[in-house]
């Protein structure tokens, strides 16, 4: 009954073959993370959609999820407030760009620029 699932068909109209089995998108899977010294990352600062409240943005990011909530835990404890870390970016609350950058760079992400 798992191989009839409606909403894994989604788009899928009707088929008159009976062999036909509906291809159904694959989870990509988790790529590794560079090392620190590969990495480019952005420091930025961001007001959209916050309320007027300032967040300081980190772009750039490429690896497993696992590790960008790593480095997020180590930056929000570092700067002392709170954040999060989703979909390839870290938000940390406030205006902590200059020291973000100089965290970065010291747990050795070398290619680290400050934006606005």
């Amino acid at each position: 009954m798992a191989d009839n699932d409606w909403k894994s068909r989604l788009g899928v109209v009707f088929s008159t073959n009976p062999d036909f089995h509906y291809d159904t998108e694959e989870e990509e899977t988790q790529q590794e993370t560079l090392s620190p010294d590969r990495q480019s990352l952005r420091v930025s600062i961001d007001r959209r959609n916050r309320g007027g409240k300032q967040v300081t943005l980190v772009t750039g990011f490429v690896g497993t999820e696992d590790d960008l909530a790593a480095l997020g835990k180590m930056l929000k404890t570092k700067c002392g407030v709170g954040g999060s870390a989703k979909d390839g970016e870290i938000i940390i609350q406030g205006d902590f760009r200059d020291k973000v950058v100089q965290l970065l760079q010291a747990a050795g992400y070398t290619r680290t620029k400050r934006g606005n």
